[in-house]
């Protein structure tokens, strides 16, 4: 049987009953897709198989999912229908058409060994089906939201990603003020239509990648995957004040109460929940209607340690100073620093390719330190002077530079070693971090915040008593 050949992968628990789907219909879509006459796939959001038909077991076995042409196409690198081969066929005896189509986070490998278009359809028509069970099986019934059970399913996935790729993620603890008082005054269905009418206000205060989890209750989470807890703090303040600029329903407007906290990178998702909890019941003890945010995270231990790397710039949400369009200039330096790296190392080297990504570079940096300089002065910076001679040393360095290398007496290495080094990174690192406690206070914190305290509350308003 299937089960048997997919073995250790079931062993660790990874069968559709695990990640949710426990309607009895589901018996019968998992019997259809054994005994399909064609190989298919079906992979969880990790990649790892859940199902294997006869035909594909028999065929090709499970080790065909670490073939490299099958690979290319689950990792997205290949669309529509890709030509496989097994490997060691050298004579591409053994070439074959496979496809991969992924709903609601399943994701099934359909691979063509000369069936007809009714199978193919056939099979288009049970990924839909186990699609929607997955997703039935996910949200809540009465908010739409995402469920408890799929936030546990996910977040060991999400933390491995933010570990594997040195990005930070971060969790939104939230919930309704007084909400009781709204369950006593209007009734639970004025309760319940409060709570569809805040999902979809929050939805729309976030971006794309965030995923809204009803907690329980009047309790959601937002996940917000490549943020750190300064981001995610912004986020939070916006959502809150979304949420509060328009009524929910003939209750009127209401307040939330929101706790940030980001993924430490040595602490396990409960601890770091109970962060985000913790962060939230600070924020209602100091009056409600606020974000509380714990600053501790992996990125600021990440930004420490990386610095310029020797092929690409890595921005850190730590290197943010908390001045908007410094901030977004600074991270399109990044940006065109990579870009003019990749440029200068690609082989075979195009020269249209460099002069381009190095004019954009250049342009950007004279538009950067003119607007950072007139920043600095408006906010009366005590070492503005330096700061601007320091700017003008530099441009004139690079275009001198720029000059060399298209005389032939210097190489495009040197140029490029300098932008990244001297002016993007170094620059950075070093002389504009100084000014960057002018703008300490971008985000503003509660005067009323416990001393001690090692996370600011931020949104101060009226105090409506003692804590839900």
């Amino acid at each position: 049987m299937v089960r048997a050949a997919i073995g250790p992968v079931h062993a660790q628990g990874t069968t559709l009953k695990e990640i949710g789907l426990e309607w009895s219909d589901l018996e019968t879509i998992e019997k259809i897709i054994e005994i399909f006459p064609m190989p298919v796939a079906v992979l969880d959001e990790m990649g790892a198989p859940l199902l294997l038909s006869d035909a594909f077991r028999l065929r090709f076995g499970p080790e065909a999912l670490s073939w490299p042409s099958i690979r290319e196409i689950l990792d997205g690198r290949a669309g529509g229908w890709t030509t496989i081969h097994r490997p060691g066929d050298a004579d591409g005896l053994d070439l074959l058409l496979a496809r991969s189509v992924r709903v609601n986070g399943v994701q099934t490998l359909v691979i063509d060994d000369g069936a007809s278009p009714d199978l193919l359809k056939k099979v288009d028509d049970l990924q839909t089906q186990v699609g929607a069970l997955r997703k039935l099986s996910s949200t809540d019934a009465l908010t739409g939201a995402w469920n408890r059970a799929h936030f546990e399913r996910i977040i060991e996935s999400e933390v491995n990603r933010s570990l594997r790729f040195r990005q930070p993620v971060s969790l939104i603890f939230l919930d309704v003020d007084h909400f009781k008082t709204i369950n006593d005054t209007f009734g639970h269905a004025a309760g319940d239509a409060v709570l569809r009418e805040l999902v979809r206000v929050i939805g729309s205060a976030t971006r794309a990648s965030d995923m809204l989890f009803r907690w329980g209750g009047d309790e959601f989470v937002i996940l917000t995957p490549q943020t750190g807890y300064r981001q995610a703090a912004g986020l939070a303040e916006k959502v809150a004040g979304v949420v509060a600029g328009k009524p929910l329903t003939e209750v009127g407007p209401v307040r939330i109460s929101l706790g940030v906290a980001e993924f430490s990178g040595d602490e396990s998702h409960e601890v770091w929940l109970g962060r985000a909890d913790a962060a939230l019941y600070r924020a209602k003890q100091s009056g409600r209607g606020r974000v509380a945010v714990d600053e501790r995270g992996a990125s600021d231990a990440w930004a420490a340690q990386s610095g310029l790397s020797a092929v690409r710039l890595v921005w850190q949400e730590a290197y943010e100073c908390g001045e908007a369009r410094i901030d977004r200039q600074h991270r399109e330096l990044f940006d065109l620093g990579n870009r003019l790296f990749e440029a200068a190392t690609a082989e075979p080297r195009s020269a249209g390719d460099v002069a381009t990504a190095l004019d954009s570079l250049l342009a950007h940096i004279v538009t950067h330190f003119a607007d950072e300089e007139a920043i600095l002065a408006e906010q009366g910076y005590a070492d503005f002077a330096a700061h601007k001679r320091a700017h003008a040393r530099l441009l004139e360095r690079a275009m001198t530079l720029k000059a060399a290398v298209a005389e032939g007496r210097s190489g495009l290495g040197d140029l490029v070693e300098f932008l990244g080094n001297a002016v993007i990174a170094q620059h950075l690192f070093k002389a504009d971090r100084a000014y960057f406690p002018l703008f300490a206070n971008a985000a503003s914190v509660d005067p009323h915040q416990p001393a001690g305290s090692t996370d600011p509350v931020r949104r101060p308003d009226d105090s409506l008593g003692a804590v839900k």
